[in-house]
């Protein structure tokens, strides 16, 4: 008596969005519009906008929270019937007609592929920081800062982010120190202003951590310059690696910085493979420059499908 061969069925689809954030969602509502069957996949639903405090730049709307923002763009998504799978993607294979898109669970079959993967949260890589991560040492202010109440912390980098990590972390915190080590920081000139003005927060400039000391939990930093600063918890706000590993195996091209090269029309050099939002080369990346290459990406796809000497390459 013999067996039949299991046959394993892969669903396809005009566009597959890697990266549920706020490139990754604006896109799928486009797509939808334009009537393509399309499917976003995130192993992070919101993305890492989730972790911001407060949103104002979000035209439309003068402050919303992070996370709430990306509950919006999830239900717009769903209202327009296009279905968000909460997994990791493993990786993306060119295939006759398109590409094959893998994840632990499943196999997805696409005519074009957007990547908006973002950005992962860079490291000091200094003694201490891993032993205390968790521990006094966090990647994420919204996360942990109601911890820290009335307690000494300091914010490491010189960014806008890291602007607004002690601007949020001072509504919990007694003192918040921004480290950084350059001369000066880099945030917009509103967070600056903000940042002056606030009582509890005090800039240290030219000051490189070479350590995260403590006991059971953090109790400071040390610099390579010399001395210490005591410390409750360390924030590290220092910038982020672009998530393009994925992007690269399927032959798309970087720059420098490993981030995706797009075109105006959000287009790599692959055929068919298209990426927006952090993991792109923009020197401006905000939520929604992020969006609109999404937006732009998701038309670019639609025009592709419906040219058929592409779609033949």
């Amino acid at each position: 008596m013999g067996f039949k061969k299991k046959v394993f069925f892969v669903e396809e689809y005009d566009f597959v969005i890697i990266g549920a954030g706020s490139a990754g969602l604006p896109a799928a509502v486009y797509a939808a519009r334009f009537r393509m069957k399309t499917l976003v996949i995130g192993d992070i639903v919101g993305g890492t906008i989730i972790n911001t405090h407060i949103v104002e730049n979000w035209p439309g709307i003068v402050s919303i929270s992070g996370w709430d923002l990306m509950e919006q763009l999830k239900e717009h998504v769903k209202a327009n019937d296009v279905e968000i799978v909460n997994e990791k993607v493993i990786a993306v294979e060119k295939n006759s007609g398109g590409f094959l898109v893998k994840t632990k669970k499943s196999e997805y079959k696409a005519k074009t592929v957007l990547f908006a993967t973002g950005t992962t949260r860079k490291k000091l890589g200094v003694p201490g920081e891993a032993e205390y991560e968790n521990k006094g040492v966090s990647y994420c202010a919204v996360c942990d800062g109601a911890l820290f109440k009335n307690k000494v912390v300091g914010v490491i980098g010189g960014s806008d982010s890291a602007a607004k990590e002690a601007l949020f972390l001072s509504e919990h915190a007694s003192k918040v120190y921004i480290i950084y080590r350059g001369e000066q920081i880099r945030p917009e000139p509103v967070n600056g202003e903000r940042v002056k003005k606030n009582p509890k927060i005090e800039l240290l400039t030219k000051k490189n951590v070479a350590q995260v000391f403590g006991e059971k939990f953090v109790k400071g930093v040390k610099f390579k310059e010399g001395g210490s600063l005591a410390l409750d918890g360390v924030f590290v706000e220092i910038g982020a690696t672009p998530n393009s590993q994925l992007a690269k195996a399927l032959g798309v091209v970087v720059d420098k910085k490993d981030e995706i090269i797009i075109d105006v029309n959000s287009k790599t050099n692959v055929l068919g493979v298209f990426a927006a939002g952090d993991v792109a080369n923009r020197h401006f990346k905000q939520a929604i420059t992020g969006a609109a290459e999404g937006v732009i990406a998701a038309f670019s796809a639609y025009e592709f499908i419906n040219n058929e000497d592409a779609m033949k390459q």
